[in-house]
């Protein structure tokens, strides 16, 4: 059994402040530069960062990866810098060769001195970002039975990097390490103890970016942050964390990424007796029920139309509507849970792509939270001001729009020991 991860967990994330300022950017003076990378099934995301620093020298990502790949790069301000196609069934190795060529062509005065990766699932001993090993990677991929959509991916992204350049030094970032130390009745399922000793529990996701709201919670709300807090994660993957202190004391998602909220395609929350049920009577095979859980279910399998929240709220379709309302329901269900765990609480955090941008979705929660005292300020809603609610709100309610991308870059230089002033 692999050792517990000794690494000590970096500082609260900080930006925006006076021990960190933001950088100007300038490509013909950086030298040290960290290439941050995200790898799904079919697509890699990546982008270039200063040790430590909380704004991208170009960022953007390959698609289709295995088909007819589609490489696309822009700059931190969104305009458009590379729209290419690599070669036809290019493998993730062949995707990264294309890439690391093509930085090394525009970025001529950058070395990367260090790679990044999200990794969903750090397990019960990976409990902070680590140097990248042949250890961890074995320890990497026992963990892919609880993240069989991301884990293989995120794997062979560190595999196929590492044979093209071996002395390029790795870190792994999780998404499960800022509730690591969470209390142990939110990470406890109640099932026989052998389960429970064989890794099944509940660990959280999202962690990344909530880390990164943690940090700004003290610019955004002052001494209220170190209050009882509520972040809503809503996104294509949606979930809530309760803080104290900013620090997680609980959270939706569980063993997987498909516990909690209704999201994008994923279903969330279901009673088991219902896989039980689809398995038993409906005939389904694993596969089947995990496409279907995944991929076929949330806003998509509610609506029959879209997962995106955008579309449904622009569509006149009554099922449009329906799955609308049911992700805002399920939503306010957890809210609630997760107040009751708290004892209250204090503040209430959008973020990610709906949170950050829909403020339908943000007006439609508040209002079923105004038996709490919470009130919103549609004028400042409208406007994705950070404050969003109104004077006499018992809570505040704010948007923070999140970066896990920072959170990856301040981390990686920490482990790698850059001069990171974050």
């Amino acid at each position: 059994m692999a050792a517990r991860s000794t690494m000590r967990k970096p500082s609260r994330f900080l930006i925006h402040n006076s021990a960190c300022p933001t950088p100007k950017i300038d490509a013909s003076r950086m030298t040290d530069t960290l290439l941050l990378l995200n790898a799904g099934s079919s697509s890699l995301k990546f982008a270039l960062y200063p040790p430590g620093g909380e704004t991208s020298l170009v960022r953007g990502q390959i698609e289709k990866i295995g088909a007819t790949p589609e490489f696309s790069a822009y700059s931190e301000s969104g305009d458009v810098i590379a729209d290419q196609k690599p070669e036809a069934d290019a493998d993730v190795g062949r995707c990264l060769e294309f890439l690391l060529r093509w930085l090394n062509t525009q970025f001529k005065h950058c070395t990367v001195v260090g790679a990044g990766h999200r990794v969903v699932h750090g397990g019960e001993r990976l409990s902070a970002p680590v140097l990248i090993d042949d250890t961890i990677i074995r320890e990497l991929e026992t963990l892919i039975p609880f993240a069989r959509t991301h884990q293989p991916y995120e794997i062979a992204a560190i595999k196929a990097l590492a044979a093209i350049n071996p002395a390029l030094r790795q870190v792994a970032c999780f998404d499960t390490t800022f509730h690591f130390d969470r209390p142990w009745q939110d990470r406890t399922l109640a099932i026989p103890r052998e389960l429970s000793e064989s890794g099944m529990r509940r660990y959280g996701f999202h962690g990344l970016s909530f880390e990164y709201i943690a940090g700004r919670l003290p610019q955004v709300l002052g001494t209220r942050a170190d209050e009882h807090v509520i972040v809503a994660h809503l996104g294509s993957g949606a979930s809530l964390c309760a803080m104290r202190n900013c620090k997680s004391v609980a959270t939706t998602m569980g063993l997987t990424t498909l516990d909690g909220l209704m999201m994008g395609t994923r279903s969330g929350s279901i009673d088991p007796g219902a896989l039980l049920y689809a398995i038993q009577e409906r005939g389904m095979s694993a596969h089947e029920l995990s496409d279907t859980l995944f991929r076929k279910s949330g806003l998509l399998g509610v609506s029959g139309l879209s997962n995106d929240m955008r579309e449904l709220l622009a569509s006149p379709h009554p099922h449009a509507k329906e799955a609308v309302e049911l992700f805002v329901y399920r939503a306010l269900h957890e809210i609630g849970g997760l107040a009751a765990v708290l004892g209250g609480f204090d503040a209430l955090v959008f973020t990610a792509g709906i949170g950050e941008h829909s403020s339908k979705i943000r007006t439609m929660i508040c209002d079923g939270l105004r038996w709490l005292g919470a009130e919103i300020n549609e004028s400042a809603n409208r406007a994705h001001q950070p404050i969003i609610s109104a004077t006499a709100s018992k809570i505040a309610l704010c948007v923070i729009p999140t970066n896990e991308e920072a959170v990856i870059a301040c981390n990686t230089a920490q482990v790698l020991g850059l001069d990171a002033k974050c």
